[in-house]
């Protein structure tokens, strides 16, 4: 039986072979055994066949021609002392206008007296986040709630600010990696509860909440996030009545949750889908309610399924997130194009680019890895159960 990548045979081991061992594995080489492991990986992965065998080769030929040069360009010839474009010589990379512009990437304008703030926001992330991410937490339903709930209030406290000792900070002023963090965040936190709403609500029973469920996904799936950005930014306010102005963050905020919360939606019923009609058959029959069967059978079978989906979602948003530059929001790549403009800093584009990617690809490596550990740690029982089977 497969089980993710571990396969389950239900066979006795051959004598002198360990238990679970393959016909494909390798064991490490006796006197007068088998071949060793390295090599029993190469020789089935890279060079399987004559054609695998000369892909191998021009994949290492095009390493060989790429890898050295950017090493020299991006280490050995590389500049990262000094403070000034006199500190860069040679045809290496000039980190140093990377490390000078740092607060600009990170925080953007936000006021160097008051980055404290944001720092202590991070805290407050990572303080509320561990309990929610970590395996066996006590009352982890209650960590969800308080991140969803108490830490978007603190952290709005400390970062728009307005109070006794804390100075009111415009969200004008925002922006760099911190600005891409909040919208991913915000977004992510309004429009997963809002997908599942819809979710539920296209696949009711009740015609109008069918209806205006299609609707409202359909409607949101079929427009561009560009022109959802752009009628957030320019329309809105012209429909709003005299005198009353929303912040523009919050109007790309609420423009970017409606838009994700349409796939959300379509990612969850495909999970909704997967649980077997007999699952809310025996729900019912046993007394429950609509929304207890829902609640406590049916989501946490549907969410469980759709884990990597989800996780996608999130990592395509936040790379979505760069596109609030066009209204005027400067995340990251915004700050790293707005550095590039300051004449005493031209010509280092390369170096702008390779950081914002680098900074962009951590963060939705570790998105990713953290989506296959819980995918993994949600999966357990499934794989105790197969065992058991076999």
């Amino acid at each position: 039986m497969a089980i993710g990548s571990t396969v389950i045979t239900g066979k006795r081991p051959s004598p002198g072979r360990p238990p679970g061992g393959d016909a494909g594995d390798a064991i490490e080489q006796g006197p007068g055994g088998t071949t060793p492991r390295p090599i029993d990986w190469l020789r089935r992965n890279l060079f399987s066949s004559l054609g695998n065998t000369l892909l191998t080769f021009v994949v290492l030929a095009f390493l060989a021609l790429t890898i050295p040069p950017f090493l020299r360009w991006a280490i050995t010839d590389a500049s990262i002392a000094g403070a000034t474009r006199a500190a860069c010589g040679g045809d290496g990379a000039c980190w140093t206008f990377i490390r000078v512009r740092l607060p600009l990437f990170f925080y953007g304008h936000y006021p160097p007296a008051e980055t404290w703030r944001v720092n202590a926001v991070v805290i407050l992330l990572i303080a509320f986040g561990i309990p929610v991410m970590r395996d066996r937490v006590r009352r982890r339903g209650l960590w969800v709630f308080l991140l969803l709930t108490a830490f978007p209030l603190l952290a709005a406290i400390l970062l728009v600010g307005g109070l006794p000792g804390l100075p009111y900070v415009d969200t004008n002023l925002w922006g760099g990696l911190m600005l891409d963090v909040i919208i991913s965040f915000v977004t992510v936190a309004g429009s997963l509860p809002l997908g599942i709403l819809l979710a539920l609500g296209r696949r009711s029973e009740l015609r109008i909440v069918r209806l205006l469920s299609v609707g409202f996904i359909e409607l949101w799936r079929g427009v561009p996030l560009l022109t959802v950005l752009f009628m957030s930014a320019v329309m809105v306010p012209l429909f709003l009545p005299n005198g009353v102005s929303v912040d523009r963050l919050v109007r790309a905020l609420i423009a970017l949750v409606l838009f994700n919360a349409a796939y959300m939606a379509e990612t969850v019923r495909g999970g909704l889908q997967g649980v077997t009609l007999g699952q809310e058959e025996a729900a019912y029959a046993v007394g429950l309610r609509w929304w207890q069967v829902q609640a406590f059978v049916v989501l946490p079978q549907a969410l469980r399924y759709v884990v990597p989906g989800l996780v996608n979602n999130i990592v395509d948003l936040f790379k979505d997130t760069t596109l609030v530059s066009i209204i005027g929001l400067f995340d990251l790549l915004g700050a790293v194009s707005q550095a590039l403009k300051d004449p005493a800093w031209l010509g280092f584009a390369k170096e702008g680019y390779v950081f914002a990617m680098v900074v962009f690809f951590v963060c939705c490596f570790a998105m990713s890895s953290y989506g296959r550990s819980f995918e993994r740690r949600l999966n357990r029982h499934r794989e105790g159960t197969s065992q058991q089977k076999s």
